[in-house]
């Protein structure tokens, strides 16, 4: 039995949003699913497949709607930010990992 120490200090809101997860270091995009998000960070689930490492600096396309889009002069809002955790354990069944990311 695993005991988890909730180590948040902002208020996460669950949201599920197509994203993009831009990989430096595979020179590629990798196509998944917000989770939750707050001001400091936001959790994705990827292909299980995303080599994606604890450390690993990303980039998140947040794609916007076409009327958020016209209002805010963007198609997407990209952040910057660092893995700080990648959850493999119960999200196999799915085909999906579980990434934490620290917003830069």
């Amino acid at each position: 039995m695993e005991t988890l120490v909730e180590q948040r200090k902002n208020v996460r809101t669950t949201l599920s949003w197509p994203v993009s997860l831009w990989l430096p270091k595979a020179n590629r995009f990798f196509n998944g699913r917000s989770a939750n998000v707050s001001k400091t960070g936001v959790f994705l689930t990827l292909p299980i497949m995303t080599p994606v490492r604890p450390g690993n600096n990303v980039e998140i396309n947040f794609p916007r709607t076409a009327t958020l889009a016209k209002e805010k002069g963007q198609c997407a809002r990209i952040k910057s930010g660092k893995v700080v955790r990648v959850e493999r354990k119960n999200m196999l069944k799915n085909a999906k990992i579980g990434v934490a990311i620290a917003f830069a």
